[in-house]
């Protein structure tokens, strides 16, 4: 910066850097201050206009009334009409037709699909994921391992009762005692693995016959009519493969109550019914079990 100023008419700030460039103090233009001035004027149309102020426990709400809420449910009811205007006829098909008629129609199955995924999201994923993978102690979706069956009707009549599982505890009714229920949990495992017919799980297969339990998982492992059971040879584990687990599960059973309460240890397994729950639940059950059945494992 110089030290003097070989411009001192010139009306700059005495600041001058590189010889010549300087700083001038020349005033605004009058469009700028203009401007300017019209900020600070808009500034109080705002604050009257809108929501703008906060008070102690609320704010002022201006003249216009408005809000993002409302702009919000506005701008929703615009789409909201938009697509029941749009697809009004296809709505129109899921409400009269069955759930096969409707998987028969591809366009119809496409738009049932498409439509059941924020759905599914809302009122399924929570328990079953996403894309029907399932989390720990739920279900997966997307297999073909069914405990009511796979079929429509059957997906649809579990959307529209809810199931409750049930499995008598063989430890705690005196059916087994601790060596039988360590002897049938090995054997409940070496099915599942393909294991089963070695001599070492003999002990075993003979207290899954003592334990009636093929009265509901068959005599091999495989439930003769799905009614809730397991299919024990097929690796998929309702709650989970884990010997403590299957020894716990034969032990103390599921959904076990005593005096109306569940007794310590019984695992839980309930889906409530849907019917009730859902908006528009006639359609929407309908939807979902569409959903359901395409997600990979409908039979």
């Amino acid at each position: 910066m110089a030290h003097h100023n070989p411009w001192p008419d010139e009306g700059n700030t005495g600041h001058i850097w590189d010889e010549d460039l300087r700083e001038l103090d020349n005033p605004a233009p009058l469009w700028w201050m203009l401007s300017f001035y019209a900020g600070f004027v808009m500034i109080v149309f705002y604050a009257i206009y809108y929501p703008t102020i906060p008070l102690a426990d609320s704010y002022t709400k201006g003249v216009a009334g408005w809000t993002q809420v409302g702009e919000y449910h506005e701008d929703f009811k615009v789409l909201k009409d938009w697509r029941q205007a749009k697809f009004a006829d296809k709505e129109e098909k899921l409400a009269a037709l069955s759930v096969d008629e409707i998987l028969k129609d591809d366009d119809l199955k496409a738009y049932a699909v498409a439509t059941s995924k924020v759905l599914f999201g809302d009122y399924c994923a929570g328990c079953h994921g996403a894309g029907g993978q399932g989390n720990p102690n739920f279900p997966v979706l997307a297999d073909d391992d069914w405990l009511w069956g796979g079929k429509p009707a059957q997906i649809q009549a579990a959307l529209v009762n809810g199931r409750v599982g049930n499995m008598p505890a063989k430890g705690m009714m005196g059916n087994l005692n601790d060596q039988e229920i360590e002897q049938v949990a090995d054997y409940v495992i070496a099915l599942s693995e393909g294991k089963a017919d070695d001599a070492a799980y003999a002990a075993g297969k003979a207290v899954y016959a003592k334990g009636m339990c093929l009265a509901c998982h068959g005599p091999v492992g495989k439930p003769l009519a799905p009614a809730g059971a397991a299919n024990l040879t097929d690796g998929i584990w309702r709650f989970s493969g884990d010997r403590d687990d299957v020894v716990a599960v034969i032990k103390y059973g599921v959904n076990v109550k005593k005096a109306g309460e569940l007794i310590p240890g019984t695992k839980q397994a309930y889906m409530p019914s849907f019917k009730e729950r859902l908006p528009n639940a006639d359609v929407n059950i309908k939807r979902l079990t569409v959903y359901v059945h395409a997600l990979g494992g409908g039979q």
